[in-house]
């Protein structure tokens, strides 16, 4: 794959915007043990591994924020879901840089 993720937006611009009550479609491309220990309010959760047989669940018309860890494999995700059509926004240093924690669900 020689497609790099163009657009990126970082934890505190997503918390921001969460604050404002903007509407926003996130996917947590982590594993279920890492969803479980915490993961963003309202957010959708497809472990990486899936996202290929998974990605259909996915509205294609919405703009879809990717989120992991470390923004590491969510990339790969923005690469695979772009490769069919999505518009996806990479959440540059993941969850270990999120600082909003009144809007982690635990």
């Amino acid at each position: 794959m020689a497609f790099k993720v163009q657009k990126e937006i970082t934890p505190q611009e997503v918390a921001e915007q969460l604050r404002h009550s903007k509407d926003l479609i996130m996917l947590d491309v982590r594993e279920s043990a890492e969803w479980v220990e915490g993961h963003v309010e309202g957010a959708t959760h497809i472990p990486l591994g899936e996202i290929i047989q998974r990605y259909s669940e996915l509205d294609s018309a919405q703009k879809i924020i990717i989120m992991c860890r470390s923004g590491n494999r969510s990339g790969l995700a923005c690469e695979l879901l772009n490769e069919k059509g999505y518009e996806v926004v990479n959440m540059t240093g993941g969850l270990s840089k999120w600082t909003d924690f009144n809007k982690l669900v635990r």
